[in-house]
């Protein structure tokens, strides 16, 4: 198993973090922690999944409760790759989630506020 990674940076208005290796069962905990230590209330959250190779449901679960927790300020995935992107679309979360295909679209799109969108499609 590749290791959980977790990266921080302040937005205008927000963060970014950046999300590599594979998350499951064992770390899905530490993301949601990560990031509710790092996010800034009332502010959006964009979340970079290029490097993110694996997610189970236990990450499903995570990004689930996170884009609860942040409405209606949103969660913004970003470049999110094949093997995660697959979970998402077969569970119909990519539907309701703001999926962008690069980081810059999805940070663009979080500090428009621009959280109603149609997610893009991959």
């Amino acid at each position: 198993m590749t290791p959980l990674t977790l990266e921080c940076r302040q937005l205008i208005a927000g963060v970014l973090i950046t999300v590599a290796g594979e998350i499951d069962c064992s770390n899905a905990d530490r993301l949601e922690s990560y990031t509710t230590r790092m996010r800034q209330s009332g502010q959006p959250l964009v979340l970079d999944l290029s490097g993110l190779s694996f997610m189970d449901s236990s990450g499903l679960h995570t990004l689930l409760r996170l884009n609860a927790a942040e409405h209606p300020q949103g969660v913004y995935l970003a470049a999110v790759h094949p093997m995660p992107a697959r979970v998402l679309q077969i569970t119909k979360v990519w539907d309701v989630m703001n999926v962008h295909p690069t980081v810059e679209e999805a940070v663009t799109a979080a500090l428009s506020g621009d959280v109603g969108g149609r997610p893009e499609t991959s």
